[in-house]
C-alpha cells in the first residue's frame, strides 16, 4: 500500500496563475556511498568488529505545480533504490542496506511515495510521504537513501515573518527500508527498540525579525506513550567589518508520556554554538549539557539539531558537557570555487555511566569536499570524511566516507 500526501498554497504566492505541468520539477539524484566504521574496542552486546559497505542509490523526486484558483491542488513523488555492490556477513549493518533474517545485507530495496498537496493563500497542507525538518524531527539524510515518514502536515505563513508549522505522522519509513513501521525511540546513543509508537505530533513556531538576521523558535514534540519534548531556540548573523559573526542557542525539557513505554524520562538539553566568518575562513566554538536523569531522547534514527551532536558520536548522554572546536574554509576565496574542507573536535565528559566511574569521549571530524564546476563532470560532488572517536564506556570508532553524488534536472 503506497502513502499518499497533499500540501495547500494560493495564487497570491505566485507572479503569475499557477500551472499543475508548466510549475512541475523533477530530478534524479544518483549517490554512490562507500562506508566504514572500525569498532577497536567493542563495548556491549554486539562483538562486530567491523561494518563496511559500499552501495548506489537513486533519488527520483517530482513535484507538480498546482491546479489554478483559489485552492490550488497538486500531487508530489519520490522515489527511491538502492543496489548492494559490495556487503559480507561479516561487515553488515552500515545503515546503507537492509538486513535480512540470515544476517546477510539484501541485494537491493526499494520505495515509491506519494504526497497529495493543496495550497490556500500561503498556507500548504500535505497528507502522505513527508521529510520534515524541525528542531523535533530533524531530517537525517546521512546514509545512503533518505528517511520519509507518513502524515499530515500544516505549515502557514499569513503573518510576515512568522512561519507556524503543525503535523501528525503515524509511522515511518527508515534510511535503510523499503517498508514503513512504527517509530521507536533513542535515548543518547541506544536505540529502544523495546517500545513503539504510531502517533509522533508535532507544533512550532519560527519568527524571523531584525532583517531575518534573527530567528527566535517555539517548538513541541511528543512520541506517543514514550516522551514529550520542548524546544525555546535563537538564531543570530551579525556583520562587524570584515566579519559575519553568528550565534546559535537552544534549549531543550523532555519528560515521559502517557504510558510510559520506556518508564521515565528527564533531560534537559542546553547547547551554544558561536561563528565567526571572514573570507573563505569560518570558525566555531560550542557548548552542550545534559542536566537530569536521563540521556538526550529523539526519534530513530535521527541525528537531532544539537550544537555539538554529528553523525559519529551525539554527545548527549546523561550528564554529559561537551566542547567542540571546528574551522571551514571555501577555497573560493583562492580562486577554487567548489572545494570546502572541515575539522572539528569535541570532547565531552562527566557522563553518568550507571557503572560507578564518570564517562568521557572525544571526536576528530575531517571532511573534504569538491563539485566539479564545468564540463561533462559538471555538477558531480565528492565528499571525503574521516573521523576518529574514542570513549571509555562505549565503542570506540574509526570511520570514513566516500560519496559521489549528481543530479540531472528532468523537468
Amino acid at each position: 500500500m503506497l502513502p499518499l500526501g497533499l500540501a495547500v498554497a494560493s495564487p497570491s504566492l505566485l507572479a503569475a496563475e499557477p500551472d499543475f505541468f508548466k510549475d512541475s520539477t523533477a530530478t534524479l539524484t544518483t549517490r554512490n556511498y562507500y562506508f566504514s566504521r572500525d569498532f577497536s574496542d567493542i563495548v556491549g552486546a554486539n562483538q562486530q568488529s567491523k561494518a563496511e559497505e559500499w552501495a548506489q542509490g537513486f533519488i527520483l523526486n517530482f513535484k507538480s505545480g498546482y491546479t489554478p484558483g483559489t485552492l490550488g491542488f497538486g500531487v508530489d513523488a519520490i522515489g527511491l533504490l538502492g543496489l548492494k555492490l559490495d556487503s559480507s556477513r561479516d561487515r553488515a549493518n552500515t545503515g546503507l542496506l537492509p538486513m535480512q533474517e540470515d544476517g546477510v545485507a539484501a541485494d537491493n530495496y526499494s520505495r515509491l511515495g506519494l504526497t497529495l498537496k493543496a495550497r490556500l493563500s500561503k498556507t500548504e497542507l500535505k497528507f502522505g510521504e513527508l521529510q520534515p525538518n524541525l528542531p523535533v524531527l530533524a531530517f537525517s539524510d546521512i546514509r545512503l537513501l533518505p528517511p520519509t515518514y507518513q502524515g499530515v502536515a500544516i505549515s502557514s505563513a499569513e503573518i510576515d515573518g512568522l512561519t507556524l508549522q503543525g503535523g501528525h505522522l503515524k509511522s515511518t519509513h527508515l534510511r535503510n527500508e523499503s517498508g514503513d513501521g512504527k517509530m521507536a525511540a533513542m535515548l543518547g546513543h541506544v536505540p529502544q527498540r523495546q517500545a513503539e509508537s504510531d502517533g509522533f505530533n508535532f507544533a512550532g513556531a519560527d519568527y524571523a525579525f531584525n532583517g531575518n538576521r534573527s530567528t527566535a523558535s517555539l517548538w513541541y514534540g511528543q512520541l506517543e506513550d514514550i516522551y514529550e519534548q520542548g524546544f525555546l531556540g535563537l538564531k543570530h548573523s551579525q556583520p562587524v567589518g570584515d566579519w559575519v559573526l553568528g550565534a546559535n542557542l537552544g534549549y531543550y525539557t523532555a519528560r515521559e508520556d502517557g504510558d510510559k513505554l520506556l518508564g521515565d524520562i528527564d533531560n534537559q538539553a542546553l547547547f551554544s554554538l558561536l561563528s565567526a566568518k571572514r573570507g573563505g575562513h569560518t570558525f566555531y566554538v560550542g557548548y552542550q549539557a545534559m542536566y537530569g536523569d536521563s540521556p538526550f531522547p529523539r526519534v530513530f534514527a535521527n541525528i537531532t539539531p544539537l550544537g555539538n551532536e554529528v553523525p559519529t558520536y551525539e554527545f548527549a548522554y546523561t550528564d554529559e558537557r561537551s566542547w567542540q572546536a571546528r574551522y571551514d574554509y571555501d577555497f573560493a576565496a583562492l580562486g577554487i570555487p567548489g572545494l570546502t574542507t572541515s575539522v572539528r573536535y569535541i570532547t565531552g565528559d562527566n557522563v553518568d555511566t550507571g557503572r560507578g566511574f564518570e564517562g568521557k569521549d572525544r571526536e576528530r571530524d575531517l571532511d573534504i569536499a569538491y563539485v566539479v564546476q564545468s564540463g561533462v563532470l559538471g555538477g558531480l560532488g565528492i565528499r571525503v570524511r574521516n573521523a576518529m572517536a574514542r570513549s571509555n564506556y562505549r565503542s570506540d570508532i574509526d570511520e570514513n566516507r566516500l560519496i559521489f553524488t549528481y543530479t540531472w534536472k528532468l523537468l
